[in-house]
């Protein structure tokens, strides 16, 4: 057997030896919270109750406000004092569960000890588990597992014919299918013939076809397409057997017969079916072309959707269409698509998808005799893309063809390859099977070959026997491959085509009758042997066919012969032939030549010109068909073989040439081919590794060949790297390499033939598989095949001989021996390693050989070999372990496994390439980072085979050179970056923990002499005491911590130096370094090997000073707090309270990242962190940075030993401790639980943009992009183009693609599902209890430290404030109840702590607690009110009052009411019952007044809650809301403390409403009450003196006066002692108001509110403030001036309630207060649509008119609402005291609207009959007033005459004219809009007609006379205010308008003159002497009808 050959067998068939890192599966590249894992492992979560998410949503809730709606709306249906009613309900319900021994008293230590227990059981283990890991690309530590190496397919077709029938059935037709690429014109896969005649024809042709083969008969197909496109085709064509008569005349029956006439046609069908029957008996083996159709492959599949066909799977939708492939079928090689630089195909052509159609093809076109090429099939197959073909023209044949075409199933049953192996063993080989179809790809497909092929097709194409001499016309070829030249040396190898034997000897194209230079189509498929000499050949013989039977002619004559040998110069010949052809049998020994050779004797067709055109095709996986590859396996071969003189080609090669060819052989292979290099890649590099390990002795030399060999490795590697581009992985790996060294490479064995050495597992760390390979692909990974031979098949049995019966031997027996164990541990018997008794006699050591040649190489190869080192890594690294494993090394010492030169070696090479890396980091970029991370991975590598202090020594190295070189950098930040990549890898290391000795304890000097003291440590800010050093040690990085945990030193250093605010420049590295860190943490975390708690807390120690390096960057941390708006609940978007000044959207933070600057950290409202000390501007880190930080941070506190912990924090100072604190508070509100409907609102996808957009956001202004990562995203960009649409081929893969990892799904689907909502809820609200539970355990520990140290206690506070803070925050029912308890043991532990220093925490604790007494779930009530009742009986306990508890509770209960949207007050009034069932058992102050006084205070806190009740009801009505505020802060009149904060609530509802004016005023009122009691406790001038101070502000603030006589004096106990009353509560107060008037627009009241406050800062010397203020000012006064007449405040309504539904409101008449340019319609529209809300759309009527409402006439079943535009009214004397706009629209009470009438009841009449009745109303508080409606208090009307109707209406046309006139600038068209209205004559009821109504002649009633004169007057001033306005009109017109001015003045003209008669008259009587009426003038004016209501 041919060494090539069997060397080719051996790669396909031998077993592979995989290297498997036991634990590799635990380093952090595979962390399973980074994976989908991460939701498997979440499944048993408890469900951790919320109240946020039990939040009445329940529709039993929003049913009791819908009753509560429709009840009465009075104000008082109990009066404020009923108690009894109060007490009543209170009686009557049920207390919650009180806690079992909450009243004894338990020594502290005790409660502590229970507490810690039940806070420590049940806790979830993991904390990673529950955090999403960051998002990251692809964790760069991952190294995916490569594909195996399998055979090659494109995405799979099955193709199932089910049957064929024509009009007429007379004789049998035969079938074949191909595909046809029309645009590469290229056929694309081989013929599948199939057959469907009925069994009555074939049987017609029994004599000329031996019995069928099982495996002809198959029906389906599979058929591949690597490059689908819209040019594919599945063309069919149709034989028949030979007839006389050309086609047209053999097809004219089919295509003139219908089915439907079968009887009229009877007798011709009858002779039709006869003269068949002749021709089948006699031409039988002859076929004829008959038809063909085309099917548009692409066409099928997008529509196959759409269509109605009869198939059963549903329509995949588009969305999911594209990545399933992969997941379909991994054994393609999807990945390989997008070898090709440019993408196949679009993505309409993906064919793994679609809905199985069935197809009936009813059209056939006739085949015509001249048309059979494939160039002209081509042409047809364009021209029947075009709508207007050719070929519809055509008469068609009418069939029905049906066929089925699906995607084809993963693992079809009973299929057979193209060779007619049994792809699966099938135990029934009676079955009809599937077949695959052979693809010829379309363009190269780069896969190396994994099983053996071998076949050829022969295409005959042409014959030209045009000048032949004599008959020779209906023309076959007889195609045969032979051994010899007998006649009887043809082999059975031709596969056979449907219905018959499997193979043949021989096989026919089919006739074109009477045609002598025909075309033909056939295609003959060959089996090739296995091993080929010169004499085997293809025999052409040509017949002439006799269809006509005559006497003595034979049926076929011989008229021609050719062939071509299949062998030259030892080479397969292939490839596009034209022949000669010879008239007679040739001569002896021809077949060794080629028919060219012009052989003495021999007759030629038309003198030896080549007649016959014939293409031959081979698929081998033998023959490489390249020269140069040939050439180096013939010369690599003969050395084996030791055969001398090698014929290669034309030349002869003596052994003493030998050495030369051999090396130019090796450098020749650069020219070859890239796709066969590819296919032979394993078999070339396995030969180039040979070279090296076992130089060749050549004429007794030993020749060195390592240099060549590893050149030659590097380029060919190069050559992969650059044209296989989209075939790497993230690191650049070619995937094809990396394939190869982790399967097919091994240490090659000594001797040639012996078997491969495949021991198994011996113990040890590496775990090796051996893979059995068979010669198969595998489509999942242990399809075996063997030979199955059918019982059909004529084939030699017996011992193998021939080389393919060894080739069957050696894969058969592969295949049956290791069934199913292709990737299966496959361990052996010792007895079989001890057979193997030479273990490896090689003479070198690959790992050894290419660690010298790597190191020795220079120049363009040490270049080339940089480009790929991870390749000569990986060989190398896979060589020591196979090293190691078969010496049995595995369990020797490290330091005694490999020799000292090879570490020197290794040594030399890091070094070198540590330099490369640091010298050409910059100009390289792309290569460096690549050549960094294979480094990184190769140390990593190292780790598991050699001495760990050898590779620690490696990775020192590598520092060293990065640290000189990064000092003399100004921008180190991308050195530093690869350096952190290449520490990232090497930590991934499966035993990091390990590595880093967690074991050993730092070890504290043995005496107190100068130790390591802190300042050689690097982080600074923690100076310790001497005694404790070993402490220190451990928690900071010190230089014992740095030698004794090596790895974890460094990467915390790294963190430390890169978070360092100094750091220059590294602020783009933040995400990096944290990602670092988190991912280390989160894999030990969910580690099986470190899951008991006592080695977690070892794995912690490691952690330590990481503590220390984060509380140094707490100023720096992002601040979840600022989401907090108030004090109370987290708002979930982020709230712009703070920014609402600017207006401003893009808050500060953002404004400067933008601008480039950092962030200053004042710019952080809100913020509650330190300031730094230096005041250093600190760049702020992203939110997504932040929070991994403070997941890590609770980690380390989670799991670190607590008495470490404890000591550490007794070390610290209290500076640190509340450093600490501080970030105990930020993780409370980073980690603060969303809430189930944030989840909701977050779906689609907001969420993630806005926390990634501010981290994208800086690494797009600071941080670089590293080349890598754009390498990735190019690779990947290519990946995700492809037609595939998945990067990775197998399934171990699939995991890692990037758009299935869970944090992905929110780009790629928009709306989750519930249960995907659901979970994540669930996980964070886990994640939620487990978070803040650790910041319990670590509060208590640092309490218990001060407990110890009694020097601390100033930070307890600091304790209390963390406590609140997520007492506040959305927390779980679990957590609550350890939280309370905690509290409650501090409190008793501490109690002056809260009672005298820290008051203010306890206001805080009390709305904690009560906010917590009346959530909706009962056991956070329990636990509240417990703590609650404890709180006021400690507070008793300590002054025999509790005063202050009292009133801050009551105070929280205001507030609490006031502000929370969702409160319920049936839970609270539980609570109380609650608090009030403790008091009544508390046996121990049974005796004293503590009982009463809780009763009391129970009592009260119940009546609050009852008006609360009602605030409820009408929570919908924002006025009636407000109203009720109004009165219960009335009711507190004599509780300033309660009236403030109802104030501040009202406040804040108006804010909410943007009712600014409101509000300000609100707050006004606030600050006048403050006033007024600080003027009762201290006499300072320079404060205000009570409300008095702020009239000019409002005139209703008089009524904060503190007059009434059960004023409380303010140095009572508990009473006005909140924050708000004090010198600087007063001061925020004012400036608040200043601000919401400013927002009102309200500038001049801003004034007036920094009046008051300008002394008060004045008097403090506070210049800052008053530099801020008079800012302010000169703000207010230019918007002043510059808004002046823009300026709108407010539009009034009269509303009045008619009708007994409204209850209190009946017959109440109301001014409101609605925003500027409300229309009437508006709230009209408002009012109605919310009352017919209320009481039902039929029941409330609007009236519509302003008239006096009579109650008789109104429905008593309806609700009235009557509402009417007002205007303010001033009295002539206000008028001179409100000049601005200001003026005229502040502090109104009256306001007048004008109703027009008639005496006899209508509302418009004449002139002389039109009265207009004035309403003016006063309101009992003048606007704005701290609500917006005003109840009126005083009405009354004024009734104008006629006439004075008349003088109004002229006074205002005098007015309009003189505005119009003087307007500056000029407005002509209001000008002539003005004119026109005066001086029209058209206009009615104009100037005109009224004088002549009224001045016509002098009244008789002496008391019109002086209206009359007045009227008189009016049109005086008209005429002359006319004339003005012309003369203005005239100045601005243009020439076009001048006859309108013309116009305009005649009309004026003769207006003047109607006029001037009427104006002249004077009454004489008023002419008269001075009457005495004049001191009367005023009630004489009034005279007129007047009535007085009041």
């Amino acid at each position: 057997m041919d060494p090539h050959v069997r060397d080719c067998i051996r790669s396909y068939t031998e077993d592979w030896a995989i290297v498997i890192r036991k634990y590799h599966k635990l380093g952090t590249g595979f962390n399973p919270n980074t994976l989908d894992k991460q939701k498997e492992r979440q499944k048993g979560l408890p469900k951790q109750v919320f109240e946020s998410d039990e939040a009445p949503d329940g529709n039993n809730y929003q049913d009791e406000q819908d009753d509560l709606k429709r009840r009465s709306m009075s104000i008082d249906d109990t009066p404020r004092g009923s108690w009894a009613c109060s007490i009543f309900d209170l009686k009557n319900s049920l207390p919650d569960a009180l806690l079992p021994n909450l009243l004894d008293r338990t020594p502290n230590e005790e409660i502590d000890r229970q507490n810690d227990d039940q806070r420590k059981s049940n806790r979830h283990k993991e904390l990673f588990g529950l955090h999403p890991s960051p998002d990251e690309e692809e964790p760069i530590e991952r190294l995916s597992i490569p594909d195996v190496p399998k055979e090659h397919f494109g995405q799979r077709l099955l193709v199932k014919c089910l049957s064929l029938k024509f009009e007429i059935e007379i004789e049998p037709i035969f079938a074949s299918l191909a595909l046809y690429d029309v645009k590469e014109k290229k056929k694309i896969s081989e013929n599948f013939y199939f057959d469907l005649n009925s069994e009555q024809m074939k049987g017609l042709l029994r004599p000329h076809v031996p019995p069928a083969a099982i495996t002809t008969l198959a029906r389906s197909a599979i058929f591949s397409i690597t490059y689908p496109s819209q040019d594919v085709f599945l063309v069919i064509k149709l034989e028949k057997v030979l007839q006389q008569g050309d086609i047209g005349e053999c097809a004219e029956p089919y295509m003139i017969f219908k089915e439907a006439d079968a009887t009229k046609n009877k007798e011709k069908l009858e002779k039709l079916k006869s003269q068949a029957d002749q021709f089948c008996q006699r031409l039988g083996k002859y076929r004829m072309p008959f038809a063909w159709t085309a099917i548009h492959l692409m066409n099928i599949v997008s529509s196959a959707g759409s269509l109605e066909r009869d198939s059963t799977e549903v329509e995949i939708s588009t969305g999911e269409r594209k990545g399933s492939w992969s997941e379909r079928r991994n054994s393609s090689i999807v990945g390989r698509r997008s070898l090709e630089r440019t993408t196949s195909g679009d993505d309409s052509c993906n064919l793994t998808s679609f809905r199985p159609a069935t197809l009936t093809v009813t059209n056939f076109f006739k085949q015509e005799g001249d048309r059979l090429s494939d160039e002209d099939l081509y042409k047809f197959l364009a021209d029947m893309r075009r709508p207007s073909s050719v070929l519809r023209r055509l008469r068609p044949i009418t069939a029905q063809l049906k066929i089925d075409i699906s995607p084809a199933p993963e693992n079809p049953h009973y299929c057979l390859t193209p060779e007619l192996l049994q792809v699966k063993l099938y135990p029934d080989s009676r079955v009809r099977p599937t077949r695959e179809i052979l693809e010829f790809p379309a363009r190269d497909v780069y896969v190396p070959n994994t099983t053996y092929r071998n076949l050829l097709y022969i295409y005959p194409q042409s014959l030209n026997f045009a000048n032949r001499q004599g008959s020779a016309r209906n023309i076959t070829v007889k195609v045969q491959f032979m051994y010899g030249e007998d006649s009887s040396n043809a082999m059975p190898v031709i596969f056979g085509k449907s219905s018959c034997s499997e193979f043949s000897k021989e096989a026919y194209t089919a006739v074109v009758y009477h045609n002598r230079s025909p075309d033909f189509h056939e295609e003959v498929k060959v089996k090739l042997p296995a091993t080929l000499t010169d004499h085997h050949h293809l025999l052409f013989t040509f017949y002439h066919v006799s269809c006509q039977q005559k006497q003595n002619t034979p049926l076929e004559t011989p008229v021609g012969y050719t062939w071509i040998p299949m062998l030259q110069n030892g080479r397969l010949k292939t490839g596009q032939f034209c022949l000669p052809v010879s008239l007679e049998k040739p001569p002896q020994a021809y077949s060794v030549l080629s028919p060219e050779v012009p052989l003495p004797g021999m007759k030629w067709v038309d003198n030896h010109k080549g007649v016959f055109n014939v293409e031959v095709v081979a698929v081998s996986s033998i023959h490489t068909q390249d020269p140069y590859l040939d050439k180096f396996f013939a010369l690599v071969n003969a050395l084996d073989e030791h055969m001398f003189p090698v014929r290669i080609g034309d030349m002869r090669i003596m052994e003493n040439n030998l050495e030369n060819e051999l090396k130019s052989s090796i450098s020749a292979l650069n020219s070859s081919q890239l796709e066969p290099v590819v296919r032979f890649l394993h078999l070339l590099l396995d030969k180039l590794i040979l070279l090296v390990v076992r130089p060749p002795v050549i004429a007794g030399q030993i020749v060195n060949l390592g240099q060549a060999s590893f050149e030659a490795m590097a380029s060919i590697i190069n050559r992969l790297h650059k044209n296989l581009e989209g075939n790497h992985d993230q690191h650049g790996r070619n995937s094809l390499l990396a394939s190869y060294i982790y399967y097919v490479f091994r240490l090659p064995n000594s001797y040639p033939n012996s078997p491969s050495p495949g021991p198994g597992g011996l113990g040890g760390s590496v775990h090796y598989a051996t893979m059995a390979r068979s010669a198969v692909r595998p489509a999942s990974l242990n399809l075996n095949r063997s030979r199955s031979l059918s019982n059909s098949n004529p084939d030699i049995s017996g011992t193998p001989t021939s080389p393919d019966d060894e080739v069957r031997s050696i894969i058969g027996s592969k295949a049956m021996d290791r069934s199913c164990n292709r990737m299966s541990s496959h361990t052996e018997t010792s007895s079989f390693l001890q057979t193997l008794t030479g273990r490896l006699p090689t003479k070198k050591l690959f790992h050894e050989e290419l660690a010298l040649q790597w190191v020795v190489c220079s120049g363009s190869v040490r270049e080339s070999a940089l480009q790929q080192a991870w390749f000569f890594f990986e060989l190398m690294v896979k060589s020591m372990v196979h090293h190691l494993y078969f010496n049995d090394k595995l369990d020797a010492p490290r330091k005694s496994r490999f020799p000292e030169r090879f570490m020197d070696d290794i040594a030399a090479l890091v070094s070198t390439i540590a330099s490369d890396i640091v010298s050409r980091f910059q100009k390289d970029t792309e290569m460096v980072e690549r050549l960094n991370i294979s480094l990184a991975f190769f140390l990593n590598d190292l780790l598991s085979v050699m001495d760990r202090g050898f590779v620690f020594s490696l990775i020192k190295s590598c520092y060293k050179q990065v640290s000189s070189k990064l000092y003399s950098l100004s921008n180190p930040s991308v050195l530093v970056s690869l350096r952190l990549d290449f520490l990232r890898i090497i930590c991934s290391h499966e035993h990091y923990v390990t590595l880093n000795l967690p074991c050993s304890l730092l070890t504290p000097p043995a005496s107190p002499s100068p130790s390591v003291s802190s300042a050689t440590s690097q982080s600074s800010g923690f100076s310790t005491n001497v005694q404790d050093q070993k402490i220190a040690n451990m928690f900071e990085l010190s230089v014992p911590f740095r030698q004794q945990h090596y790895l974890a030193g460094l990467v915390l250093t790294e963190l430390a130096v890169i978070l360092d605010p100094d750091a220059e420049g590294l602020f783009g590295l933040h995400k990096k370094v944290i990602n670092m860190v988190h991912n280390l943490l989160s894999s030990h975390d969910s580690d099986p090997r470190y899951s008991d708690p006592q080695i977690k807390a070892r794995v912690a120690m490691l952690y330590l000073p990481l503590i220390g390096i984060i509380m140094e960057t707490v100023p720096q941390l992002y601040d979840f707090t600022e989401t907090h708006n108030q004090r109370g609940r987290p708002i979930c978007i982020a709230t712009d309270d703070y920014e609402s000044e600017s207006g401003s959207m893009i808050s500060q933070t953002v404004a400067m990242a933008i601008a480039g600057t950092s962030v200053p950290q004042l710019t952080r409202p809100g913020s509650f962190l330190l300031t730094s000390t230096s005041g250093r501007q600190h760049t702020t880190f992203s939110a997504e940075s932040s929070r991994s930080l403070l997941i890590c941070l609770l980690w380390v506190l989670k799991n670190a030993d607590e008495t470490v912990l404890q000591k550490w924090f007794t070390d610290l100072s209290v500076l640190q401790l509340n450093r600490l604190l501080d970030l105990l508070y930020l993780c409370v509100s980073c980690f603060e639980y969303k809430g189930k409907k944030v989840f909701e609102r977050m779906n689609s996808l907001t969420f993630k943009k806005s926390k990634d957009m501010r981290a994208k956001l800086e690494e797009a202004i600071l941080g670089s992009i590293g080349a890598r990562q754009e390498m990735v995203r190019r690779s990947r960009g290519q990946l995700e183009r492809s037609p595939s649409g998945s990067a990775f081929g197998s399934q171990e893969n699939l995991r890692w693609r990037k758009d299935m990892t869970h944090w992905r799904q929110n780009t790629e689907k928009l709306d989750k599902s519930r249960a995907e909502i659901e979970h994540e809820a669930l996980i964070d609200g886990n994640l939620a209890t487990e978070a803040n539970l650790i910041i319990l355990d670590t509060l208590e520990i640092v309490v218990q430290t001060v407990s110890v140290t009694e020097s601390k206690e100033s930070i307890l506070g600091g304790v209390l404030k963390v406590l609140l803070h997520s007492m506040a925050c959305n927390q779980s029912a679990v957590y609550l109840q350890h939280c309370f308890a905690t509290q409650r043991a501090l409190v008793s532990k501490f109690p002056e702590l809260l009672f005298e220093e820290e008051t203010e925490q306890c206001a805080d604790l009390c709305l904690r607690l009560l906010r917590h007494c009346s959530s909706s779930i009962s056991t956070i009530r329990s636990h509240a009110s417990a703590s609650l009742y404890l709180l006021m009986r400690q507070n008793f306990e300590i002054g025999n009052n509790f005063a202050r508890v009292k009133m801050q509770v009551t105070m929280s209960l205001s507030s609490l009411v006031g502000t929370s949207q969702n409160f319920n007050e049936e839970f609270l009034r539980r609570s109380l019952k609650t608090i009030l069932t403790y008091a009544e058992e508390d046996l121990e102050l049974r005796e004293t007044t503590f009982p009463d006084q809780v009763q009391d205070l129970v009592f009260n806190l119940h009546m609050i809650l009852s008006d609360t009740v009602k605030m409820k009801e009408h929570q919908e009505d924002p006025e009636m809301l407000i109203d009720l505020m109004y009165r219960i802060a009335k009711g507190y009149q004599t509780s300033p403390d309660l009236r403030l904060t109802w104030l501040q609530n009202m406040a804040g509802k108006h804010s909410e409403r943007s009712n600014h004016a409101e509000a300000a005023q609100c707050l006004v009122h606030s600050a006048a009450l403050v006033a007024e009691y600080l003027s009762m406790l201290e006499d300072r001038k320079y404060l205000p003196v009570g409300c008095v101070t702020f009239q000019n502000i409002s005139s209703n603030v008089l009524e904060e006066s503190a007059v009434s006589d059960d004023v409380v004096s303010p140095d009572e106990e508990g009473i006005c002692s909140g924050k708000y009353f004090t010198e600087s509560g007063l001061v925020g107060l004012l400036e608040q108001a200043a601000a919401s008037f400013s927002m009102a627009g309200m500038y001049e009241a801003v004034n007036e509110v920094y009046k008051v406050l300008i002394p008060i800062h004045e008097a403090n010397r506070d210049a800052k403030k008053l530099s801020t203020i008079h800012g302010k000012l000169q703000e207010a006064f230019s918007k002043i001036v510059h808004q002046d007449g823009k300026r709108m405040f407010g539009t009034y309504f009269r509303v009045g309630f008619y009708g007994t539904k409204f209850g209190d409101l009946d017959e109440q008449e109301f001014v409101y207060k609605e925003p500027a340019i409300t229309k009437l319609a508006e709230i009209s529209h408002r009012l109605e649509g919310f009352y017919g809300e209320r009481f039902g759309e039929d029941v409330v009527e609007v009236i519509k008119d302003s008239n006096p409402v009579d109650k008789c006439k109104l429905d008593p079943n309806k609700a009235y609402i009557q509402i009417t535009y007002v205007e303010p009214y001033f009295d002539t004397y206000e008028m001179k005291d409100r000049i601005t706009y200001f003026d005229k629209n502040y502090n109104l009470r009256r306001f007048m609207y004008c109703t027009p009438f008639t005496l006899d009841g209508r509302a418009h009449g004449e002139l002389h009959e039109q009265f207009k009745r004035k309403t003016i109303l006063t309101t009992s508080h003048a606007f704005p007033y701290i609500k917006t409606r005003v109840n009126v208090t005083h009405k009354e009307e004024i009734i104008l005459t006629p006439i004075e109707v008349a003088i109004e209406d002229m006074q205002k046309k005098t007015q309009e004219l003189a505005f119009a006139t003087h307007q500056d600038p000029a407005d002509p068209k209001m000008l002539q809009m003005v004119l026109q209205g005066s001086v029209g004559t058209t206009v009615n009821q104009g100037p005109l007609e009224v004088a002549q109504v009224f001045l016509s002649e002098i009244p008789s009633d002496p008391k019109l006379f002086r209206h009359h004169n007045k009227l008189r007057l009016c049109f005086k001033d008209f005429t002359k205010r006319c004339e003005d306005a012309l003369r203005k009109n005239k100045s601005l017109i243009g020439p076009d308008q001048k006859e309108y001015q013309r116009e305009l003045e005649r009309n004026y003209h003769r207006l003047k003159e109607a006029l001037q008669p009427l104006i002249n008259r004077k009454i004489p009587q008023l002419y008269k002497a001075v009457l005495p009426v004049t001191c009367h003038r005023d009630s004489f004016s009034r005279m007129s009808l007047r009535k007085m209501d009041l």
